[in-house]
């Protein structure tokens, strides 16, 4: 089914559109809460509630695109739930490591009163995004948007994992250029 097929059975309230978005999109959510969660269990509570939240959000929202709207869902659920997990226990894996590496390049913790400087950010971030390589950008996007593991990302692009580690350190470099000359560092 189109997603556009998909969107309207959530704008009809038609409870078949939580089952046309798991079967079209169930792996994908799953995929990107397991890379942050890295736990079958509470990856799969994550997508049941993006489910829900899709729910609870269409209408009146119209996503552009789908896919999109449910990942942003999913991996905000997904980092909540690991933030949790980890103010109960200091914790790893490949989450905690790629926002560690992304750590010292973003603001600390914001206020509402941050809200719009976050957009600002968001659109910079963006900019800087579009300004890269395709094969660049693919590696910072699966690295720092869905928190593949460095060996997961070697193996899909024939590269080494230090290669990938290397080629990431550069674009963080880049991002740290790019953020000081548009005033955030």
């Amino acid at each position: 089914m189109e997603d556009a097929e998909i969107v309207e059975l959530y704008f009809r309230r038609d409870q078949h559109a939580l089952e046309e978005t798991a079967v079209k999109y169930g792996t994908y959510l799953h995929r990107i809460s397991m890379n942050v969660l890295g736990n079958w269990e509470d990856a799969g509570e994550c997508v049941n509630d993006t489910y829900l939240g899709a729910w609870n959000a269409m209408p009146p929202t119209r996503p552009a695109s789908l896919r999109a709207f449910l990942g942003k869902i999913v991996r905000r659920l997904s980092l909540n739930r690991l933030r949790e997990r980890l103010t109960e226990r200091r914790g790893g894996g490949e989450t905690a490591l790629a926002i560690e590496e992304l750590g010292e390049l973003l603001p600390a913790d914001r206020d509402t009163q941050q809200e719009a400087e976050a957009r600002e950010l968001t659109r910079t971030l963006n900019g800087f995004l579009k300004g890269l390589p395709a094969r660049e950008r693919d590696l910072f996007m699966r690295r720092y948007w869905y928190f593949d593991a460095l060996a997961e990302i070697a193996g899909a692009t024939g590269k080494t994992e230090a290669a990938v580690k290397s080629q990431l350190h550069r674009t963080r470099e880049k991002l740290r250029d790019y953020l000081d000359e548009e005033g955030w560092l």
